[in-house]
């Protein structure tokens, strides 16, 4: 018995500043706003494939895609993959698809990675889930490993980060842990750690969130309800959105709410 395709997967050529990437995409089109989903540090596109079975996102055109360094995406040079590289293929995607205006929704080093896209271009932005990304150096949880953990062997580092993640009392964390030597290649983590490091520490981008000119939601498991800033940025007009029974991992974790969330906020755009 055959069934309709939920979304085309394809794989799209890309040259990021001289960085050849072929790009493994899942997408839909329809006739509502496009949705750009980005994933975080050892996840990939399928975080999100199940939007095709959430009624309320019928008709939206979609986008998801493995980064740099992770799932089936193929990089010519993984130690170029930091921060500055997933924004500019998130900018080569949405230009391949022709896409102008758009909600973004961005989980951890996806939420960095969408923050910064956003403030480079805030009018073609419609509205924006920041699940975890970080806006501040105490977000820095999984990838200051890379500095307080430090080991010169990549792979005896990426190998330590695995047991350390999988002992993690956070939920959904050994769920997490048991397929991240399949997710990420261990040449990309050292890059993608120490940069977005650097943009938690030096980056701004407390200011930069709280400048963005359209709707915005800041998504986090309740085990994360202790992070500084929740109030003051509640205050400056961003929706928080607290998941019960969850960390940092609503899609593992708590799904049902998560995309409930999501489509609150998209409907106040």
């Amino acid at each position: 018995m055959s069934h309709p395709a939920r979304f085309t997967h394809e794989n799209i050529p890309l040259n990021i500043d001289g960085v050849q990437l072929d790009l493994a995409v899942l997408h839909r089109t329809g006739p509502k706003a496009p949705i750009l989903f980005l994933h975080g540090f050892g996840s990939t596109k399928e975080d999100y494939a199940d939007i095709t079975l959430q009624h309320a996102f019928d008709g939206h055109t979609f986008i998801a895609y493995d980064a740099p360094g992770c799932g089936e995406t193929a990089c010519t040079d993984l130690s170029r993959i930091n921060i500055p590289l997933l924004v500019k293929t998130a900018q080569a995607v949405l230009k391949h698809f022709e896409i102008d205006k758009f909600h973004l929704v961005g989980h951890s080093m996806g939420g960095l990675t969408g923050l910064m896209l956003a403030h480079g271009e805030p009018q073609r932005v419609l509205s924006f889930v920041d699940i975890e990304g970080n806006i501040a150096p105490e977000d820095c949880f999984l990838s200051r490993q890379i500095h307080d953990h430090r080991r010169e062997d990549d792979e005896r580092f990426f190998h330590d980060f695995i047991e350390r993640t999988r002992l993690a009392s956070d939920p959904a964390s050994a769920l997490y842990a048991a397929s991240l030597v399949h997710k990420v290649r261990t040449g990309a983590v050292r890059g993608i750690f120490e940069s977005m490091v650097e943009f938690s520490d030096n980056g701004e981008l407390m200011d930069k969130f709280l400048a963005l000119p359209f709707p915005r939601q800041y998504m986090y498991g309740v085990t994360n309800s202790h992070l500084s800033y929740l109030g003051h940025i509640a205050a400056q007009g961003v929706q928080l959105a607290c998941i019960p029974d969850c960390g940092h991992f609503p899609m593992y974790s708590n799904p049902v709410l998560m995309w409930q969330h999501i489509k609150a906020l998209q409907d106040r755009a």
